[in-house]
């Protein structure tokens, strides 16, 4: 049995990285190079770079027209217009001819009146010396320092170090990274999975991370957890690459080799941060080359990529670290963490009325889709428990703010429609986009009252009446208030192909591993209303507590083995080619304050649920109907 990874400790983010830095500071220096100008865009000059010729290289025509001597124009006037001779009184040039002795002036074409010679011309206002001539050295004069050093050079630098006669510059060399994924369970994507398989991604993340920050990044194939053959291509890697990044085998595992390997093979500075995700960081030296062990899962790996590749990175590159912008933002959900990390938070980000507000999402570290959705992070500070709903938070962002603030925020139950409608805005309405963040039915309403959305998706059945949404809408609110109508769509039970376990109805859930929804949502409402019809407790069920977000994340632990049934819509159901029992038909509407009914973006969501586009593929997707999408009706109290 292989020894268990223990961390000796943990330290803050700040400190790790200080500690590491200073290590490598007395180590390692930034490595130079010439290369032609042309190709030295975003690269950093070493020292200052100094003109080799002026600009302009003579005295040059600014203007179309002719150089005069301007002793000669003196006394020219509506009144008194002088006439001047070709190749006596002047010459003719055109913008950037040079201009000699005896000239010192240029007066434009379009001041000259015609006499009907072409070798004489007339003018009626004298030209002053010096006149539209750009004077030698100008712009740059032989000699003057045309950029400092340690500066990143712009696209306008390229131009005037050409101008200046500079054609070749010595720039840091972009620093080149040796990427190495582990593990005995990772395959390539090309590779077919079976069980036990993980397809390596990280990789190719840390790859396209490392060329943003400027890098020359070098991907190798996967290294099996094998002691021997890690240690190899770790201390070939340090002798040939600038810096090593090391993926998985981090942890605690019996199999995690990598900080044993670099024990022996280097110095570790630090393994173990204050952060989550991505507490398993190991940052060591080999050779004098910067070896970084990264966690495998995937939040983790980018959360520490972020913090302590890039700013290696920046230091080997001559460069600054590139920073998402922070702003601040209303969070909308209690958040609670723990007092010994500082944690990263995914969240949806949208402008409501004059305040931003961030939706968290989905806190695991291996939930990679959070990071695809998340148009930012949520720093929660180290010795903090948390924040309150309701509370002002700081968010760093890595969506374009003035994206953000043209995206209709869209908060509460789940359906595959949003999906569809998110696809279709900006192509129908070019800049304009759909955020939606999943809390269930209940969950959004509440969102919606705390003027945290623009919409509230909800199918909320009223048991009394059997009429969904509207009731629920004159208890919670006292604005006026209107619920746009969205799709009818089916409800049922969701079961493996081939139905195994013989499942009928309701009645048969009491034999069988059950996945539920989550408090609030509207299926769940839905499931509750048909359990007391059955006079079925749900105690009796189990897997009642076992909770889902999303109708697809049902389907998806009722296709593997995390459970027998489900409850859903059947486009989930039939997305994942399971079978499916339906058990009624129900309103997935919309609601939203009244007021906010002539807004552009919900506008642009009325035009997309009555289009044919959107019918095809609710059509595409089945059990949906749409008679009445987009139909207005006026809640009164």
């Amino acid at each position: 049995m292989g020894k268990r990874n223990l961390y000796l400790k943990t330290i803050p983010v700040e400190e790790a990285l200080d500690q590491y830095m200073k290590v490598l500071r007395d180590l390692v220096e930034p490595k130079w190079e010439t290369i032609p100008v042309t190709e030295s865009l975003h690269r950093v000059t070493k020292s200052a770079v100094y003109a080799k010729y002026c600009s302009p290289l003579f005295n040059s025509a600014a203007m179309d027209g002719i150089a005069v001597i301007s002793e000669h124009t003196k006394g020219a006037s509506e009144v008194t217009p002088v006439e001047l001779i070709r190749g006596r009184d002047f010459q003719i040039v055109d913008t950037g001819d040079p201009v000699h002795p005896p000239y010192d002036a240029v007066i434009m074409a379009e001041d000259l009146m015609e006499t009907g010679d072409e070798d004489r011309v007339r003018i009626v206002e004298a030209a002053a010396p010096w006149q539209h001539i750009r004077p030698v050295g100008e712009d740059i004069v032989a000699g003057e320092m045309i950029l400092p050093g340690h500066h990143k050079i712009r696209s306008i630098d390229v131009g005037v170090l050409l101008s200046a006669g500079i054609t070749r510059i010595e720039v840091a060399a972009r620093p080149r990274v040796a990427i190495f994924p582990t593990g005995t369970e990772i395959i390539e994507p090309e590779e077919t999975p079976v069980e036990g398989s993980i397809i390596e991604s990280n990789s190719r993340m840390f790859e396209n991370l490392a060329v943003e920050q400027g890098a020359i990044a070098d991907r190798f194939l996967v290294i099996p957890d094998d002691y021997g053959k890690i240690k190899e291509e770790i201390e070939w890697a340090s002798q040939n690459y600038d810096v090593v990044l090391i993926n998985a085998g981090s942890s605690a595992g019996t199999e995690d080799y990598t900080v044993h390997v670099l024990r022996e093979l280097g110095e570790v500075v630090v393994h173990g941060v204050s952060i989550k995700p991505g507490k398993p960081v190991i940052l060591a030296v080999v050779n004098k080359r910067p070896v970084i062990g990264l966690p495998g899962y995937p939040v983790s790996a980018y959360i520490g990529f972020e913090n302590f590749v890039n700013p290696v990175l920046a230091m080997l590159g001559d460069t600054v670290c590139k920073k998402n912008p922070t702003v601040p933002a209303v969070i909308s959900k209690r958040l609670v963490s723990s007092l010994k990390h500082r944690e990263y938070i995914r969240v949806k980000v949208g402008k409501v009325g004059e305040k931003l507000v961030a939706a968290p999402l989905a806190r695991g570290a291996g939930a990679a889709m959070s990071m695809v959705r998340a148009d930012g992070f949520c720093v929660i500070p180290q010795n903090s428990e948390g924040v309150e709903a309701g509370e002002t938070v700081q968010v760093e962002l890595y969506r374009d703010l003035s994206k953000i603030e043209n995206t209709l925020v869209v908060i509460g139950s789940h359906d595959l429609i949003l999906d569809v409608i998110a696809d279709q805005m900006p192509q129908i309405h070019r800049n304009m986009y759909l955020s939606s963040t999943h809390v269930g039915s209940m969950g959004g309403l509440m969102a919606l009252k705390r003027r945290e959305a623009h919409l509230a998706p909800t199918h909320l059945l009223d048991e009394k009446t059997g009429v969904y949404n509207i009731s629920y809408l004159k208890r919670l609110f006292t604005e006026p208030m209107v619920l746009i109508k969205g799709v009818g769509r089916i409800q049922g039970l969701m079961v493996k192909k081939g139905n195994p376990l013989q499942i009928k109805g309701i009645s048969d859930l009491t034999r069988c591993r059950f996945v539920n929804r989550q408090r609030g949502a509207g299926t769940r409402v839905l499931l509750d209303y048909l359990l007391k019809k059955e006079g079925i407790s749900p105690e009796e069920i189990h897997g009642y507590d076992f909770e889902a977000a999303t109708h697809m994340a049902v389907a998806a632990q009722v296709a593997g083995e995390g459970a027998d049934v489900g409850m859903g819509v059947l486009s989930a159901a039939k997305a994942m080619d399971l079978d499916f029992l339906p058990v009624g038909r129900e309103s997935y509407d919309f609601a939203l304050y009244r007021e906010d009914l002539q807004m552009p973006l919900v506008q642009a969501f009325l035009e997309i649920l009555k289009s044919d586009a959107f019918h095809e593929k609710l059509q595409e997707l089945g059990g949906y109907s749409w008679e009445e999408a987009g139909n207005i009706i006026e809640i009164e109290k």
